[in-house]
């Protein structure tokens, strides 16, 4: 993986800040209704070209996985809103079935 300049890594947390932002208003919501599917899939967009690794819909529904499981990206992700990080596991997983079947 490419080692990011300072300025691409703030540019990348200000991104990466304002999704989560945005998703944190919508948690309440169906996480497979349109609102948070548009979001879940700028998400998976941001994160496959952003990060120099692909995310396969099963990988990417793992690491949704992972942001309840570990109580560190638990944390992290929940400071946006809490239940936050229980919201992005479900709609990543509802997303990642979509494609999958699609």
């Amino acid at each position: 993986m490419t080692s990011k300049s300072d300025r691409e890594r703030k540019d990348m947390e200000k991104i990466l800040d304002e999704l989560f932002k945005g998703l944190a208003e919508i948690r309440i919501k169906d996480p497979d209704s349109d609102l948070a599917r548009e979001g879940i899939d700028r998400i998976y967009r941001v994160f496959n070209e952003s990060f120099g690794h692909y995310y396969s819909f099963e990988s990417f529904a793992a690491l949704g996985n992972m942001y309840v499981m570990d109580d560190r990206f638990k944390a992290n992700i929940d400071k946006y809103g809490e239940g936050l990080a229980e919201f992005l596991s479900k709609a990543m997983q509802e997303y990642a079935d979509r494609q999958s079947e699609g």
